[in-house]
């Protein structure tokens, strides 16, 4: 199966299947665990941060670091595409009381600090309190450079607010730009940190910040349920994935252009090739395919695509160039079947 729907579905490795079942576990809520101790210490002064929460998901790590920057009835500034206010299920408002204020997103994916400026409440009863801003690095394969960091830096002390990276994909920003993790990170006062991505990791994602907000965030942990016990079956593979495969994304990266070049030789499919940035390709396709047949034809053929249009296929660590060429032949055939116009390939 060759499966571009995310970089979610790859498989926990050998190494990290025996980390699993060899790991030294306890009770996480008791802080009792030393895998996941270990990996909570040692990430946490990895990234530049005092502390750090293994969490079960990069939705709940968003979700903790809203509820603990925030008060009920605070609000935090975001963009319209932003993860954590489009595609988490409003658990901020739901769960947190905590108004999400959307501003569109700049077609690199950034905010404008004008924009964001003038979405600022005043400090009266009748508006929500503005306490956060929250960015996303990278957004929709995007990435926002140093520069842009620094500025949301110094955006956010100027107006007084804290500054939240959802960093699901940060160590992709990190490949792109050719710098280590704790050049993005020192600018943000958290960020969460998806390990189940491209990391490759099969459960988990961090959230790092301060002793306090940590603290914070571990007692909202527990209120939502996500207290886990013997986690550091988990932690285990986590700690792999975070230690040895950020290397690794810059081969999703070149697999990726590869990938996009590949799909703009057919007549009926246009790629950007400027926006391929990291390890996602967004592919737009003609009116005369029917998209619904070609991606379920692909899928009797152990091929796995959302059926977008523009469609996203993400590259991973179970992708490689045999694979895309395996499904470039194969999308060359289905094709054929399922456009009413001619083919160039």
């Amino acid at each position: 199966m060759i499966d571009f729907r995310s970089d979610t579905v790859t498989r926990p490795s050998k190494a990290m299947r025996t980390a699993m079942a060899n790991a030294e576990v306890g009770d996480d809520v008791y802080g009792d665990d030393p895998t996941v101790n270990e990996l909570e210490s040692w990430a946490a002064e990895r990234h530049g941060f005092a502390s750090a929460m293994f969490c079960s998901s990069g939705t709940q790590a968003n979700l903790l670091a809203l509820m603990a920057h925030c008060q009920r009835g605070d609000e935090y500034l975001c963009g319209q595409q932003a993860h954590n206010y489009k595609f988490e299920g409003g658990g901020a408002a739901i769960l947190g009381s905590i108004q999400p204020q959307p501003i569109a997103n700049e077609q690199d994916g950034s905010l404008c600090f004008k924009k964001l400026a003038a979405a600022i409440k005043p400090d009266d009863s009748h508006f929500a309190r503005t306490t956060l801003l929250s960015i996303e690095n990278t957004i929709n394969g995007k990435v926002l450079p140093l520069t842009y960091m620094l500025k949301a830096r110094e955006f956010t002390q100027q107006n007084n607010l804290a500054l939240h990276l959802d960093g699901a994909r940060v160590y992709n920003a990190a490949s792109a730009l050719n710098v280590d993790i704790t050049e993005i990170c020192q600018h943000v006062d958290s960020v969460s940190i998806c390990l189940s991505k491209g990391l490759g990791a099969p459960i988990g994602s961090l959230l790092l910040g301060s002793q306090a907000l940590i603290k914070s965030a571990k007692r909202w942990r527990k209120v939502v349920g996500g207290g886990m016990r013997q986690a550091g079956i988990i932690a285990a593979a986590a700690k792999i994935a975070l230690a040895q495969n950020p290397e690794k994304l810059a081969q999703d990266h070149i697999n990726a252009k590869y990938l996009a070049h590949a799909l703009n030789q057919f007549t009926d499919i246009s790629v950007n090739l400027e926006q391929v940035e990291t390890n996602m390709v967004f592919a737009k396709f003609s009116e005369a395919v029917d998209m619904a047949n070609l991606v379920d034809k692909l899928k009797a053929d152990n091929i796995l695509l959302s059926a977008g249009n523009p469609m996203r296929l993400v590259t991973h660590l179970d992708i490689d160039k045999t694979a895309i060429d395996n499904f470039i032949k194969k999308l060359s055939h289905a094709l054929s079947q399922t456009s009413t116009s001619v083919k160039v390939s």
